[in-house]
C-alpha cells in the first residue's frame, strides 16, 4: 500500500503552457489532495501537467503557444518534460517519473478520455487491455527458442538413427583401409630391397652416386609437394561448390520474401502518428462535447438556475420555478424556449458524441492493424539483412578461395615443371651410371603416397566413428533433454493461459469489492468472462482469448437478469468504466510502480459514493488527486488537502 504518513515527500508541480494553464506551481503532501472548483478552472490541465512529469505524452499544449514546461518535484527529486509543437504534432522530451508510462496511461491517469474507461463505453474486447502490462511477447519469444532448441535435439536424434545405419559400413571401410595399408608397406618394403640391390649394382664413383641420391631425394620431395597441392586444391574446389550453393540457396530465399519497398516501415511509423493525432483530437472532441451536454444537463435539471438568473436578472428561485415549467430560459440568449427544442438539441449532440466515439474505436483498430503491419515489416527487414549479410559473408569467403585456387594452380604447374626438369636429370644420371633407380625410387614414393592419404582416410573414418559411438551413447540424454524441453513448452504455452485466469479472476473480484462499496442498487454484478473466439488480428483471423464484459441488474422484488451493455445510461457506462480502470489499478498492483492516482470527470458518481471510492483508494495510492465540482467536494472528508486556485 502506498504511504501516507507526515513522513511521505511533499510534492510541488510548477507549470507552463500546458492545458488552459499560462504558468502557476502548486504543492501538496501525501494523501489525497482535491482540486475544486466552477468548470473551466484549469483542473485538468493541472492534471495534465502532473500527467506530464510522470511520463506520459497525452498532454495537450496551450493552443497559443509553442512550447510548454512542467517540473515536477517529489521529495528531493525534479523530473522535467518540454511539449513542443512541431509541424502539426506535439513532441515531448526531457527527464520524466517514469521510463515507461503505458500502465499509468491505462491504470492511473483516470481522467474523461482515459482508454481502459472508454473501452467499456465502447465495448471493445477488453483482453487487450488487461494483459497489456503483463510481457506475453517475453513468454512467447521464450517458446520459440525453446522450440528451436527442441527441433535440434530432435534433429540430432534423427541423425543419430542414420548414422547408427552407417556405423556397419564405417567400420567394414576401417578394415579395409587398415588391410590396404598393411599390403601396401610390403610393397614398399620390397622396393626398397629392390633399390638397395640395384644402388650396390652401379657401378659408379661415390661422387656420381651421391649425385644421384641428391637427384632422387628432391623429385621425391617435389612429387610429394605437388601431391599435396593437388589434395589441396580439390578440397578447394569442393569449398568453393558448396559456397556457390549456399549462395544460390540464400538468393533464392531473398526472392521468396515479399518485394523490399523502401520507406515501408517510416511510412507506416508516420501514419500510425497521424492516426494517434486524429484519435488525441477527436478525445479533446469528445470531451468537450462530454461537458457540452453535462452542462446542459444540469440546466434543464435545474441545478445551475444561478446561470439563467445572471443572464436575465433574476431571483434564483423565480428562475428554478420557470425550470419546472415546459419553457425555460435559454442560457445562450435568456429568451424563453420550448424545453423539448433543447432536448432535442442535447440529443442531437449526443448523437454526434456517439458518432465521434464510434470514429474513434475505427481509428483504434486502424492503428492495431498498422502495428501488426509494421511487426511484419521489421520482421521480413530482419530476415533479409541476415540472409545479405549470410550472402556477403559467403561471396567474401568465395573471391578468397577463388584467390587461393589460382594461387595454388600456379604452384602446381611450377611443380610440374619442376618434376620435369628433376626427372630429365635423373633421366642422364641414370644414363650414366646405366642404372633403374629412377623407375624404382617413382615406385616408391607413389607407395609413400598413398600409404599417407590412407593413413589419413583411416584416421577420418575412426574419428567419425568415435564420434558416432559417442553420440549414440549420449543418445538417451539427449531424449531426456527433449522431454525436458517439451515440458517447458507445454509449461509456458498454459502459463498465459493461467495468467488470463488470473488476471480475469482478479478483475472481477477487485470490480465486485469497488461495486459493493458504491452499493448501486440496480448493478448486482459487472464481470468479464474470458472465452476463445476467431477475431481479427492484422489481416489475418485468429484463435484468441476474448474478455466479455457482462452487467447482471436486479429489480425491486429482488429478482436478478443479465443486461446489455449497450442497455446502460450514459452514467451508468461513465461508473462501469471507472469501475473497470480502477480493478486495473488494483490488480496490476499500479501503485508499486507509480504512487500517484489521478481522477477526473466523475462527476456521474454522486458526492457520497465519491467520498467512498476516494477512501478506498486512497489506502493503495500514496498521492490521490482528484478534480471535484464544489458541491461534491463537499462530501470528503474535510482534512484532505484542496486546492482552490489553479
Amino acid at each position: 500500500m502506498g504511504a501516507t504518513d507526515s513522513k511521505a515527500k511533499p510534492v510541488e508541480v510548477a507549470v507552463e503552457n500546458v492545458g488552459g494553464i499560462d504558468r502557476t506551481s502548486v504543492s501538496f503532501t501525501a494523501g489525497v489532495t482535491i482540486l475544486t472548483g466552477r468548470n473551466a478552472t484549469n483542473r485538468t490541465s493541472l492534471l495534465q501537467a502532473i500527467m506530464a512529469g510522470l511520463g506520459s505524452d497525452n498532454v495537450s499544449l496551450k493552443g497559443d503557444a509553442d512550447e510548454g514546461h512542467v517540473e515536477l518535484t517529489v521529495g528531493d527529486e525534479t523530473y522535467t518534460r518540454t511539449l513542443e509543437r512541431q509541424n502539426g504534432t506535439v513532441v515531448t522530451s526531457g527527464d520524466p517519473y517514469l521510463d515507461d508510462p503505458e500502465i499509468a496511461d491505462l491504470f492511473v491517469f483516470l481522467l474523461e478520455s482515459n482508454e481502459a474507461r472508454r473501452a467499456v463505453e465502447l465495448t471493445e474486447n477488453l483482453r487487450d487491455l488487461i494483459m497489456r502490462p503483463v510481457d506475453t511477447g517475453a513468454i512467447e519469444a521464450e517458446i520459440d527458442e525453446l522450440q528451436n532448441e527442441r527441433d535440434e535435439i530432435e534433429q540430432r536424434l534423427d541423425d543419430l538413427q542414420s548414422l547408427r545405419h552407417t556405423l556397419p559400413d564405417l567400420e567394414q571401410r576401417r578394415r579395409e583401409l587398415e588391410d590396404e595399408i598393411e599390403a601396401k608397406r610390403e610393397e614398399l618394403a620390397e622396393k626398397k630391397e629392390q633399390i638397395e640391390e640395384a644402388d650396390q649394382d652401379v657401378g659408379t664413383t661415390r661422387d656420381q652416386k651421391a649425385e644421384l641420391e641428391d637427384a632422387l631425394q628432391s623429385f621425391r620431395e617435389a612429387r610429394s609437394d605437388l601431391e599435396d597441392v593437388r589434395y589441396n586444391l580439390e578440397s578447394e574446389r569442393e569449398s568453393i561448390s558448396a559456397l556457390e550453393s549456399e549462395i544460390e540457396e540464400t538468393e533464392g530465399e531473398l526472392d521468396e520474401l515479399p518485394e523490399e519497398v523502401t520507406g515501408d516501415v517510416t511510412e507506416v511509423e508516420d501514419h500510425i502518428e497521424r492516426l494517434r493525432d486524429q484519435r488525441q483530437a477527436l478525445d479533446s472532441t469528445v470531451n468537450e462535447l462530454q461537458k457540452v451536454i453535462q452542462f446542459n444537463e444540469e440546466m434543464l435539471e435545474g441545478t445551475s438556475s444561478d446561470v439563467v438568473a445572471a443572464l436575465r436578472g433574476d431571483d434564483p428561485d423565480q428562475v428554478t420555478d420557470r425550470l419546472v415549467d415546459d419553457q425555460v430560459v435559454c442560457w445562450t440568449c435568456g429568451s424563453e424556449v420550448d424545453q423539448s427544442d433543447i432536448e432535442s438539441t442535447l440529443d442531437s449532440i449526443r448523437e454526434l458524441r456517439q458518432e465521434k466515439l464510434a470514429e474513434r474505436q475505427d481509428l483504434q483498430s486502424e492503428i492495431d492493424e498498422l502495428k501488426t503491419e509494421k511487426a511484419t515489416y521489421q520482421e521480413q527487414q530482419r530476415q533479409r539483412s541476415q540472409l545479405r549479410d549470410r550472402r556477403s559473408r559467403a561471396e567474401s569467403e568465395l573471391e578468397r578461395r577463388r584467390d587461393r585456387v589460382g594461387d595454388l594452380e600456379r604452384e602446381r604447374d611450377r611443380l610440374e615443371e619442376r618434376i620435369d626438369d628433376l626427372e630429365s636429370e635423373v633421366e642422364q644420371l641414370q644414363d650414366e651410371t646405366q642404372s633403374d633407380l629412377l623407375d624404382l625410387h617413382r615406385e616408391a614414393n607413389e607407395l609413400e603416397f598413398e600409404i599417407s592419404r590412407r593413413q589419413d582416410d583411416l584416421e577420418d573414418v575412426s574419428d567419425e566413428i568415435e564420434h558416432i559411438e559417442s553420440e549414440l551413447d549420449r543418445r538417451e540424454e539427449l531424449q531426456d533433454e527433449r522431454e525436458e524441453l517439451q515440458e517447458e513448452i507445454e509449461d509456458l504455452r498454459t502459463r498465459i493461459d493461467r495468467i488470463e485466469v488470473e488476471a480475469v479472476e482478479q478483475f472481477n473480484e477487485h470490480m465486485e469489492t469497488v461495486l459493493e462499496m458504491l452499493g448501486y442498487e440496480n448493478l448486482e454484478r459487472v464481470w468479464i468472462e474470458r472465452k476463445q473466439q476467431r477475431v481479427k488480428e492484422g489481416r489475418r483471423r485468429v484463435e484468441k482469448s476474448v474478455f466479455d464484459l457482462h452487467v447482471v441488474r436486479s429489480t425491486e422484488d429482488g429478482t436478478t437478469y443479465e443486461d446489455s451493455i449497450d442497455h446502460l445510461s450514459e452514467s451508468e457506462r461513465e461508473v462501469t468504466g471507472l469501475i473497470f480502470a480502477l480493478a486495473g489499478y488494483l490488480t496490476h498492483d499500479v501503485y508499486e510502480v507509480c504512487p500517484f492516482l489521478l481522477l477526473d470527470s466523475i462527476e456521474a458518481i454522486d458526492s457520497d459514493r465519491i467520498a467512498r471510492l476516494v477512501d478506498y483508494v486512497s489506502e493503495y495510492a500514496e498521492y490521490v488527486v482528484v478534480a471535484l465540482l464544489e458541491e461534491d467536494a463537499q462530501a470528503l472528508d474535510d482534512a484532505y488537502q484542496r486546492v482552490t486556485e489553479v
